[in-house]
């Protein structure tokens, strides 16, 4: 079996979704503490924008395994 288009799948879909994530809660931490008073309705829109990012990765794992089992 050749592991390297699955691989390659899985390791390049998930750059975008962890870059992403990333900015994403830094720029919730950063409005917190600009602003403590909205804190629960940013961590709301935090968390689904994190579930969003996520889906595209989860996206990539199921190609992968497609690729590697078919």
């Amino acid at each position: 079996m050749d592991f390297l288009p699955s691989g390659l799948a899985i390791g390049l879909g998930t750059i975008g979704p962890g870059i992403g994530i990333g900015l994403l809660v830094m720029g919730a931490v950063q409005a917190i503490g600009r602003n403590p008073e909205a804190a629960g309705e940013i961590r709301t829109n935090m968390i689904l924008g994190v579930v969003f990012a996520e889906a595209v990765a989860i996206y990539a794992l199921v190609v992968a395994l497609i690729l590697k089992f078919v």
